[in-house]
């Protein structure tokens, strides 16, 4: 199994510092039987062991508030205010399968463009079984309006056998019975499969898990905020974002506001310029507010 982060189950902290040093410091204690992280201030004391060239503390301080849990609620709240909600209906969400199918073809594509491509698929194969058995030259054809028709159609079949392989059919319904750590490590072993599309299937899907998508605007976005470290791909990204979600947060809110970081990237914060004067979450934004400084 995955290991996605360096969880401690303890209210007792150990810190160690590469350089000696003492002094208080920033630490996060992260719990996974409750999903959480809290977030504290701790002080650093010299550690016996003079053998080794480290420092260390072990603590014992009440749990507050994560500031990066309160950031992402004003900023979600900026969000609704700038652009409306924007929120998946029930009847909206779609079997697994299809959810899986649209996001492994559907790379560089628009929405709209993939999500009629997946529709077109069914019907014209009438199985998902049908078209994992299809030729690839057809798929390519049916396809074309992807942005790399080739490379969708060969991840597609590759993705939909391997499925058929382990269960038989094209048939991803014992992951509703996984938690959601082990649903996303199956999902992410299937070709052509990553954190985004293994967050899509979990979260947007009737599954409705607390899953995280981070596309590429999501991602550039959290990190001229300063929420996720600068060079970071989806992994990463997902790591540092999923523990500081807020804990009051259902999946629905954490779709709603992928799409709403999402919109922000579209429209404010472009990968070639971000326009930070008319950003609604400039307040929260470290990029924003050293552009930008507040009055």
């Amino acid at each position: 199994m995955k290991s996605r982060l360096p969880y401690h189950r303890s209210r007792r902290l150990a810190c160690s510092l590469a350089r000696p040093g003492v002094g208080q410091t920033d630490a996060v204690l992260r719990f996974p039987s409750e999903g959480k992280e809290r977030y504290l201030s701790v002080s650093i004391a010299p550690c016996p062991d003079t053998d080794r060239a480290a420092q260390a503390a072990v603590v014992e301080l009440p749990l507050g508030p994560d500031p990066r849990s309160e950031k992402l609620t004003r900023i979600h709240a900026a969000l609704i205010d700038a652009f409306g909600r924007i929120e998946r209906p029930d009847d909206k969400r779609r079997d697994p399968v299809w959810t899986l199918v649209q996001g492994v073809i559907g790379a560089q594509t628009k929405t709209a463009i993939s999500n009629a491509s997946t529709d077109a698929l069914l019907a014209r194969y009438g199985s998902w079984e049908a078209v994992a058995r299809g030729d690839i030259a057809d798929l390519q054809a049916l396809l074309g309006n992807q942005t790399f028709p080739a490379v969708a159609a060969e991840r597609l079949k590759a993705c939909l056998q391997a499925i058929i392989t382990e269960r038989g059919a094209v048939d991803m319904r014992h992951l509703s019975n996984l938690p959601d750590e082990d649903a996303m490590d199956w999902l992410e072993e299937l070709p052509g499969v990553g954190r985004k599309i293994a967050a899509g299937v979990m979260n947007t899907s009737v599954f409705a898990r607390r899953q995280l998508v981070i596309d590429g605007h999501h991602r550039r976005v959290m990190q001229r905020v300063g929420l996720v470290p600068p060079r970071a791909d989806t992994a990463r990204a997902y790591s540092a974002l999923m523990p500081v979600l807020p804990e009051d947060w259902s999946a629905a809110d954490i779709d709603e506001h992928h799409l709403l970081v999402k919109r922000l990237g579209q429209v404010h914060c472009r990968p070639a310029r971000a326009q930070c004067e008319a950003c609604p979450i400039r307040a929260d934004c470290e990029t924003g507010t050293a552009k930008m400084p507040a009055c």
